[in-house]
């Protein structure tokens, strides 16, 4: 019996009898302890193992799992530059709170600073980003695993294994495992909120802080004010196209808010921003400020959701604000040019009610934003923690490894700066739609646009036929450059892993387009 073994295996164990079911694997030889234990209490059906040999993308799809299933998800890797390329989806998994179990193997800490291969400072790498660090040695057992710590965010526990590396093969330390069930933390009500104002507004950013879809429809109900949410595919009452409208200063006067209540972050469009900028009272609701966003300003700050004492909402105020939304409506309704905003529209229309939705960050998910009409019926999952393109493909994989039928929306960058998770597809059944403008068409709508060297520097032309890179993997791909083949793709049942590759105008055509759509909204 080697003392790695018996470390490796009481990790294993108390992560099994927490009610973890899932764990994602890197392979390595520094790890090789942890790799044998979960291998053994996978083929006892203890838990599902997840190889992916790419560690940056094995922390994206850990964290898509810990996302969809809303239970911690451990990754697992071995020493050195493994361990810097979790980062990324620490930080993610930081600022959204997800509880992501970082397990890093590292040789023990007398070999540290003394040119030992593969050995670095691997002891409190990610920093802040993590809400609890321990560097345990293999004299640390007996010991108790920090699962409370989960419920606010990640975890890492740096783990010296010595040599040997392999011990034993007996797998009896597995026979009297218990599965338990896996712990929900639950958060009390923070207070009250109070406020006579009888035009609110109630703004809910695309994560809803974390908090679940239920909790905040039940809190939208009785608070009765007008709804923008970023994600309108969650909250079939919010105001249509809120985003687009408020384009308009005129609009953004006429119906200045006088409270406005947010949940989470709106990170998406200047233009609600803008508007909640204006308003008298400002009130945020977001366990984050416990954890990474302690500096939050508002006029009154919520932990969780707080008990209401509002009175009726000013109908004409109410009134107001729906006719705006279905002006915007059929105006976007009446849009027939293809582009990037009509494959949002129709994309959002047609997934079938169940479905699971993986949105990347930059366009793609500032166009559902805009011109997806709202509905329900529909699980959406974006990362906008810190809002990146990396990891987009292997998120929406883990994502897809939980749900039965998931569609994600790439642009091509994000997709290429992932393309690698198509190495391991897995058993996922996951469709994803490439919007392909040949490069990053988010920086043809900014300030950046048309300044010296601007292709070189933000448009960055790619010049890759997407549909072949998909191919060289073995996966499954289509092509559609219209809205009538674009919508038999998202309406179809979804077997497998398959990439379709949308051809849109000119990132250029693009923007003139987009800036039309706005104009249109003065004379709403």
């Amino acid at each position: 019996m080697s003392e790695a073994t018996t470390l490796a295996r009481v990790i294993v164990r108390q992560i099994i009898e927490s009610g973890i079911t899932d764990a994602v694997l890197s392979p390595g030889s520094r790890n090789s302890p942890l790799s044998i234990a979960f291998y053994q209490a996978e083929k006892r059906g203890l838990i599902k193992l997840h190889v992916k040999i790419d560690e940056r993308g094995a922390g994206f799809f850990a964290l898509g799992l810990a996302k969809a299933s809303g239970r911690p998800v451990p990754v697992i890797c071995t020493s050195g530059t493994a361990v810097a390329n979790y980062h990324p989806a620490v930080l993610e998994a930081s600022h959204t709170n997800q509880p992501l179990l970082v397990l890093t193997a590292d040789r023990p800490a007398r070999l540290r600073r003394t040119g030992a291969n593969q050995t670095t400072e691997q002891a409190r790498i990610f920093g802040k980003a993590v809400r609890y660090f321990a560097d345990i040695s293999g004299a640390a057992y007996p010991m108790e695993l920090p699962f409370n710590s989960l419920q606010s965010g990640p975890v890492h526990l740096n783990i010296q294994f010595d040599e040997p590396l392999v011990g034993d093969s007996d797998e009896s330390w597995l026979d009297k495992i218990t599965k338990n069930a896996p712990k929900v933390f639950d958060r009390k009500s923070p207070g009250t909120f109070h406020t006579k104002s009888t035009r609110g507004l109630l703004v809910i950013g695309h994560d809803r802080a974390g908090l679940s879809q239920e909790s905040v429809l039940d809190f939208a109900a009785r608070l009765g004010w007008p709804v923008i949410a970023e994600d309108p595919l969650s909250f079939k009452d919010a105001i249509s196209h809120a985003s687009v409208f408020l384009t308009s200063t005129k609009i953004r006067s006429e119906i200045n808010p006088d409270t406005v209540v947010l949940i989470g972050r709106t990170t998406l469009s200047r233009s609600v921003n803008a508007l909640i900028a204006g308003a008298r009272k400002t009130i945020v609701i977001d366990p984050r400020m416990a954890t990474v966003d302690q500096d939050r300003r508002a006029d009154q700050k919520f932990l969780a959701l707080p008990k209401i004492e509002v009175p009726a909402a000013d109908p004409d105020w109410v009134a107001t604000w729906k006719k705006l939304g279905e002006r915007a409506a059929k105006v976007v309704a009446e849009l027939n040019t293809w582009s990037e905003e009509i494959c949002a529209r129709e994309i959002a229309r047609s997934l079938p009610s169940g479905s699971t939705l993986f949105v990347a960050s930059s366009r793609p998910i500032r166009d559902l934003e805009g011109f997806a009409a709202p509905r329900d019926g529909v699980q959406v999952f974006a990362n906008r923690g810190l809002a990146g393109i990396d990891g987009n493909i292997s998120t929406a994989l883990g994502i897809a490894t939980a749900a039965e039928q998931t569609v994600a929306v790439l642009g091509d960058l994000a997709f290429l700066h992932d393309v690698s998770a198509l190495t391991h597809v897995g058993e996922a059944n996951l469709r994803i739609f490439v919007i392909d403008n040949d490069g990053g068409g988010i920086f043809s709508t900014l300030p950046q646009a048309g300044i010296d060297g601007f292709e070189k520097i933000f448009g960055t032309p790619h010049g890759r036929d997407i549909a072949a890179i998909a191919s060289a993997f073995g996966v499954a791909t289509t092509t559609v450059t219209n809205s009538a083949d674009l919508v038999k793709k998202v309406a179809a049942p979804i077997s497998g892993c398959e990439v379709v590759v949308v051809k849109v105008p000119s990132r250029q055509e693009n923007s003139d387009y987009l800036k039309s759509i706005y104009a249109k909204m003065e004379s709403l």
